[in-house]
């Protein structure tokens, strides 16, 4: 099913239309309008699973949890918008005797105006029509207009029905969220003239393509995608003596989790040749099991990249697990020379539960084969104390967000430190897509020059100011 041009304009133009009471709503209100939206997902939570699960075979379990998520999401950003440091309140005060004479500035951080949202495959939930993307452009005070995943069609409507009527009841504006359904609606949406910034999750080829279309605009828009990552984990030589069954086990729990479709699954792991580790792994493998892909198109490419990464001269299969509805988790070898010669066959993601361990020789080899590897969403180090590892994190911190020293990339904390992009591919942008400064994303700086204090923006008066945290002439003031 498509959304049609005439629809589509019409559900933006809804959506243009509720944006200024978006912008100006005061705290109070759009707190409790995202609190509304996490209730009505609570209460509604066994239906949801209950679709969820029939249109991703995702598990209930699994399923519960994220819904779980995607409430406190929305929860995290009631808090966001309370607390009030987002905005990047600043005032300059007049200075008749600076050289030249300074007049009195104030700015903010504004929304931008109705955002497009692009749902994920793999989180029909935490990444989709009430997820993080939509979660903080609401809560930077934009109206959404969500494009469903042919993935999960009918949950996506079930969603889209339940959060936008709870929105409306809690008093905000009609228009605040709607759903669009097809990929020509998609493309038309994020060309759609009143759409003012776009956020995606999914493929490489996917997000590029619209971000071509958002830069090609007439007024290029911000295009947020988050796309391909492979997750380098290096694992030293003191580190595989110290804790190397414990490190083979959580290697394995972790690119197999959800068979192997989250977008921090460890995908290539380079670990020193002779050390043995490759056999801890090969013995743990055949104790897991494969599993349903998300959708068809997910289920026909993972042959595919697999046989791209087996077709290289230098690889081999160590272990594979058991096998349910055609697919079976597979642990591959190479060598760090071969990654740093031919890192475009290599290094290239697939989406399945599958890892690529790199065997090296010495730190030039392994240093050799990190500088190419692309821009990834994690980095892991797992060392000893006391080892120069220097160079080595200096290379991952170049090519990664998040970079763990401990456990495994898989799971991503929803707080206000974390950090969920990273350079090309993993991300189109500097920003996270998780955690509270996402809505970084969906803002703009504007500031006002002289202006007589009634027509400031609320936030910007002396009074307001007084109870949030600003910045005046220079100095940060916290409030009392």
């Amino acid at each position: 099913m498509t959304t049609s041009p005439e629809d589509l304009d019409a559900i933006v133009r809804a959506a243009a239309a509720a944006a200024p009471i978006w912008r100006r709503s005061p705290a109070s209100d759009r707190s409790s309008w995202l609190r509304a939206a996490a209730d009505v997902l609570d209460a509604n939570v066994a239906e949801l699973v209950a679709i969820a699960d029939e249109e991703t075979r995702l598990g209930a379990t699994r399923l519960t949890g994220e819904v779980a998520r995607t409430s406190g999401q929305l929860r995290l950003f009631a808090t966001v918008v309370e607390e009030g440091s987002y905005l990047e309140l600043t005032v300059d005060d007049p200075d008749a005797g600076a050289t030249p004479p300074r007049p009195e500035l104030r700015r903010l951080l504004t929304a931008l105006g109705p955002v497009a949202v692009f749902s994920a495959s793999n989180f029909p939930f935490a990444f989709s029509v009430a997820g993080g993307d939509t979660a903080s452009a609401l809560a930077a005070g934009n109206p959404v207009v969500v494009k469903a995943h042919s993935g999960h069609p009918r949950l996506s409507a079930r969603t889209a029905e339940l959060v936008s009527a709870a929105l409306e009841a809690a008093g905000a504006p009609a228009g605040s969220l709607a759903l669009v359904e097809g990929r020509d609606a998609g493309n038309a949406l994020v060309q759609h003239p009143l759409v003012r910034a776009a956020g995606f999750t999914g493929s490489v080829s996917g997000g590029r393509a619209l971000f071509d279309l958002a830069s090609g605009r007439p007024d290029p828009i911000p295009f947020y995608g988050e796309l391909g990552s492979i997750n380098p984990v290096v694992i030293t030589e003191a580190a595989v003596a110290a804790r190397g069954d414990s490190l083979a086990q959580g290697l394995v729990g972790s690119f197999t989790l959800g068979v192997g479709q989250f977008c921090t699954k460890p995908g290539v792991v380079f670990v020193p040749a002779g050390s043995g580790f490759e056999d801890a792994v090969a013995a743990a493998v055949p104790a897991t099991s494969g599993g349903p892909l998300l959708t068809d198109r997910i289920t026909a490419a993972f042959p595919a990249g697999l046989a791209h990464l087996e077709g290289d001269p230098s690889v081999s299969i160590i272990a594979e697990g058991v096998e349910v509805d055609g697919v079976r988790p597979v642990a591959l070898l190479t060598d760090a020379r071969a990654v740093a010669a031919r890192a475009e066959t290599l290094l290239e993601e697939c989406f399945g539960p599958v890892t690529l361990i790199v065997r090296y020789d010495s730190e030039a080899d392994l240093h050799a084969a990190l500088a190419t590897v692309p821009g990834s969403l994690t980095a892991t180090l797992h060392a000893e104390p006391g080892e120069d590892s220097t160079t080595t994190l200096d290379l991952l911190q170049e090519r990664a967000g998040r970079v763990l020293f401990a456990g495994w990339p898989t799971g991503v904390a929803v707080t206000w430190s974390q950090q969920h992009g990273g350079p090309w591919p993993a991300t189109t942008s500097l920003h996270t897509s998780v955690g509270a400064s996402a809505i970084r994303r969906f803002l703009r700086p504007l500031a006002f020059q002289d202006a007589p204090e009634a027509l400031l923006p609320e936030v910007l008066r002396d009074e307001m100011l007084m109870r949030l945290p600003h910045r005046r002439n220079g100095t940060l003031v916290l409030p009392a």
